[in-house]
């Protein structure tokens, strides 16, 4: 059995703390102290950025105890994803664009934050739009069959379905985006370098390649984790607690409230399965890695070089040697130029005889 099938069957990964998330044209990594962010330029360079980062467990030691820190993991990572993808945009040049007329009336009228008030208003739309259809529009569904006299284990499974199904269909219908779908290779590129990272093998497109798409510390994974373990809090809920309850928006706000509990026990569920390696642990977490399949493709190797950058960089810093843009991030044309101890051609040492190695390759 390859390594590709034996991951993907749901095998664990080793505790270490590397994770990431897939970005426009790139994938950002984030280890320790520090993210890396590595995009593609269309004119096929590598652009990279590393950024110091504090956990706050590390500045507020209580927000890394068990429960306490599934809700802290989920505001945090709301937050630095959708930095991370503001980030991706500017390194991709994509903000040097000229503006729309839209856009000209709206920095005239908002100023020079325009660009953090767009992307505020964004966050929040999304967040109504995750409030409407993955709350607001079960627990409406609930309310209704709970009318019919319908029994709570019946309505609540019944609820618990609509996410699930909302979910999923959310999923395939984006990936017809072509944007969204290379997005999604992106996405399986970072997965397997993050296996290969894990495996403890030399970080290089092609050991990265023979790694499964599928992680189980993906945050695909945890949705699902997250819309079980709420059907089963819900069905106690609704039967210790909003059984006699009929009006819609008390429930609504039953649903809003469990939304930390939700998240703080998934959190815990979600590291258990990922690093055990129980018989049960792989069963459990097979449903949440072929959910994968539909947030993730096979990358290409331009792909899996980024990601392998951003791995690099997270480690070992920005290469010293990279040519710098105006803004500090480094330039790379080949993945090896981020490896640790690389040194560039023109400044090899070499003996008498002996050829200078060819732009690009490691020492």
């Amino acid at each position: 059995m390859n390594k590709d099938k034996k991951i993907a069957r749901g095998a664990s990964c080793p505790v270490k703390d590397m994770g990431g998330q897939a970005v426009m044209e790139g994938v950002m990594m984030r280890s320790g102290n520090a993210t890396a962010v590595t995009v593609r330029r269309p004119d096929g360079t590598m652009v990279t950025k590393r950024t110091p980062f504090v956990a706050p467990k590390e500045k507020h030691p209580w927000m890394g105890k068990p429960f306490i820190r599934g809700v802290v993991n989920m505001v945090t990572m709301l937050y630095f994803g959708m930095n991370t993808l503001e980030d991706s945009t500017k390194m991709l040049g994509m903000l040097d664009e000229e503006p729309t007329k839209f856009e000209k009336w709206l920095a005239k009228k908002l100023g020079k934050g325009v660009d953090k008030i767009v992307m505020a208003v964004a966050v929040v739309l999304a967040v109504i739009l995750s409030i409407g259809l993955f709350m607001a529009l079960p627990a409406g569904v609930e309310s209704l069959l709970k009318g019919t006299g319908m029994s709570v284990a019946a309505y609540t499974l019944i609820g618990g379905l609509v996410k699930i199904l909302i979910l999923v269909g959310y999923m395939i219908a984006v990936a017809f985006v072509p944007d969204v779908r290379r997005t999604f290779q992106y996405h399986g590129a970072e997965h397997k370098s993050v296996h290969c990272y894990d495996s403890d093998l030399d970080l290089t497109p092609g050991n990265a390649q023979t790694f499964s798409r599928l992680h189980p510390r993906c945050g695909t994974a945890f949705l699902l984790i997250v819309f079980i373990i709420s059907i089963l809090l819900f069905l106690l809920m609704n039967i210790f607690v909003l059984k006699n309850v009929n009006n819609y928006f008390l429930r609504l706000l039953a649903h809003l409230v469990m939304l930390p509990v939700v998240a703080g026990i998934s959190y815990e569920v979600l590291m258990g399965l990922a690093h055990s390696t129980s018989k049960a642990a792989r069963i459990l977490r097979w449903p949440g890695l072929q959910m994968q399949r539909l947030t993730t493709r096979e990358p290409d190797e331009s792909m899996l070089e980024c990601a392998i950058v951003s791995v690099n960089v997270v480690l070992h810093g920005l290469p010293e040697h990279a040519e710098r843009t105006p803004e500090g991030w480094a330039i790379l044309h080949d993945y090896r130029e981020s490896e640790k101890g690389y040194v560039p051609p023109a400044r090899e040492e070499t003996k008498a005889g002996e050829e200078p190695a060819p732009q690009g390759e490691a020492n």
